[in-house]
């Protein structure tokens, strides 16, 4: 408990540090002291930073849904332009000094030179009459015409600076957030398997991962997922984890075109951690009923000649549930080829210890927000495609949708269909 409070103690001091440096320079240094664009902006930096915290707190503390979806939008989206202006204006500050130097060039240059003219005499002024030395970095109000030599050179860098930073943060979230309501793109992967018969050569699997149902994707979401993985006419489809952020009293209308799904051989699911937030025991039930088959720590035989197993997340671990390894896959022949649905990657070295050829997982969004990939790398062995672990292969997946701001930067989504190999073909 100690532990966690420092933790929020130092991500909450960090909020406060940041948010007044995107204040100072958006707000404190592009405004005259008293104005209408200061004031909005001050509201504006303590009301963002509120709906935020309200997005990722209503979920979690059970407010009506319609509130959910009422605060995740702004809440959300804020979180992703707080990082990109973040990143642009600190960027910004190795622009600052030679702008404001190549101007003060320029004004020194075009200065014409004055003969020497004897100082006037000092007025005195009344120790009454005397006023505070103006603040450099407030300017008077200019009019919509001033050019940048009516108003200070300092200024003026700080509005260019400013507005290119706002510029390019609107850019990004814009161009990422487009990318999410998309939807995925189907990525091909061909995995060659030593142990795959001949005739199972080229089956096919869509594997879809991190859908994330919630306040902001929904319903419509689903079904171009849905259309997406039915046009790749797959052998079998694998769901592996964190399908949504809610109930199912909330979300299970939005989940409902899963069942539409079709595959020759059967779609299947894994929980994710996401689960285990919402009622996993309701949502396995639920996508049972909509025509999945959830696997649980347990394994069945493909008709094309491998074992296909699933394992609960680590996360249901905190439940009693959690993954199991020795039933899904202890008393399996090894000498058959077994496929692993997994949602963390984390478990690969189980999956290592157990025989498995391959784990399908998701878990990371593949970092979702650049550069989040390179904390995502710090706590996975895999953050996504396709690499070797002793005798078993990891694919790990982007995923489908996004987690918090519908944005992703860096890391497209994806739909991807594994193709199996048979190196006897």
């Amino acid at each position: 408990m100690v532990v966690f409070l420092l933790v929020l103690i130092v991500v909450l001091a960090l909020l406060g540090a940041v948010h007044w440096y995107v204040w100072r320079r958006l707000v404190r240094d592009v405004t005259t002291r008293g104005s209408l664009p200061r004031r909005l902006g001050t509201v504006a930096v303590v009301v963002l930073p509120l709906l935020s915290f309200a997005a990722l707190a209503s979920s979690r503390a059970g407010a009506p849904f319609v509130l959910q979806q009422v605060v995740a939008w702004p809440g959300f989206l804020w979180l992703a332009l707080l990082l990109y202006v973040t990143l642009a204006l600190a960027v910004g500050e190795a622009v600052r000094p030679l702008l404001l130097r190549r101007l003060d060039r320029r004004a020194r240059a075009g200065a014409p030179a004055a003969a020497p003219v004897a100082a006037p005499e000092p007025v005195p002024v009344p120790e009454h009459a005397r006023s505070a030395p103006e603040e450099p970095a407030e300017a008077a109000p200019q009019s919509a015409t001033a050019t940048p030599g009516e108003v200070s050179r300092r200024l003026f860098v700080s509005r260019v600076v400013g507005g290119a930073a706002v510029a390019a943060a609107v850019g990004t979230v814009g161009y990422g957030t487009y990318g999410v309501l998309r939807g995925p793109r189907v990525k091909r992967v061909t995995v060659p398997l030593a142990k795959i018969p001949r005739a199972a050569h080229g089956y096919r699997i869509a594997v879809v991962s991190d859908i994330h149902l919630g306040p902001i994707l929904g319903r419509a979401h689903t079904q171009r997922i849905v259309d997406t993985i039915n046009s790749t006419q797959p052998d079998l489809i694998a769901v592996v984890g964190d399908l949504v952020d809610g109930t199912v009293e909330n979300l299970g209308s939005a989940a409902e075109p899963l069942a539409r799904l079709r595959a020759r051989h059967g779609s299947f699911f894994v929980t994710g951690n996401h689960e285990y937030f919402s009622g996993a025991d309701a949502w396995v039930d639920h996508v049972r009923e909509l025509g999945l088959r959830p696997l649980r720590n347990e394994r069945l035989e493909i008709a094309a000649g491998f074992d296909l197993a699933g394992v609960d997340d680590v996360a249901g671990e905190s439940e009693g549930q959690g993954p199991d390894f020795g039933r899904a896959l202890g008393d399996r022949d090894r000498a058959r080829a077994a496929v692993l649905l997994a949602h963390q990657p984390i478990v690969v070295h189980d999956a290592v210890r157990h025989g498995v050829d391959l784990q399908l997982s998701g878990h990371t969004h593949g970092g979702q927000l650049w550069p989040g990939n390179y904390l995502a790398e710090l706590a996975n062995p895999t953050v996504a495609g396709l690499e070797r672990y002793g005798d078993t292969q990891l694919y790990v997946s982007r995923g489908a949708g996004a987690w918090g701001p519908p944005v992703r930067v860096g890391a497209p989504s994806d739909i991807t269909v594994v193709e199996l190999a048979s190196k006897q073909a």
